[in-house]
């Protein structure tokens, strides 16, 4: 199992941009396939972006793709959402995840950060 701890959230105004960062302990980093989720009060975890073992890469279909990128350094034991061009509905906690295969399911990412707050403003 994979021990996540994410960073990088905060509040910023519509248009600007972020980067989140995962780091990961624990071993075989480079086995696992990284996602990024998005939580808010009144939706469950949503599916942002997920990248694989050797950089395959999975988006979302709203309006994700072209403005969010994500990455992965294996020998750094770390995976990274460039944010940009961010948007209020771009607000939530985002949760960094590891999972056995290339996915979108929640329920298929079996390790799970604490979650970092990213704050949209109009």
């Amino acid at each position: 199992q994979v021990q996540l701890v994410e960073s990088g959230g905060g509040l910023v105004q519509a248009g600007e941009s972020l980067s989140l960062s995962c780091a990961a302990s624990g071993r075989a980093f480079s086995a696992y396939v990284m996602g990024w989720f998005r939580q808010t009060p009144r939706e469950e975890r949503q599916f942002v972006a997920a990248i694989g073992r050797s950089g395959e890469i999975l988006y979302s279909t709203d309006s994700v793709p072209g403005r969010f990128t994500i990455s992965r350094d294996n020998a750094k034991k770390m995976v990274y959402l460039q944010m940009n061009s961010l948007k209020p509905e771009d607000t939530g906690v985002y949760y960094c995840a590891a999972a056995p295969h290339l996915t979108r399911a929640a329920e298929d990412f079996g390790s799970w950060g604490q979650g970092t707050q990213v704050t949209v403003s109009s």
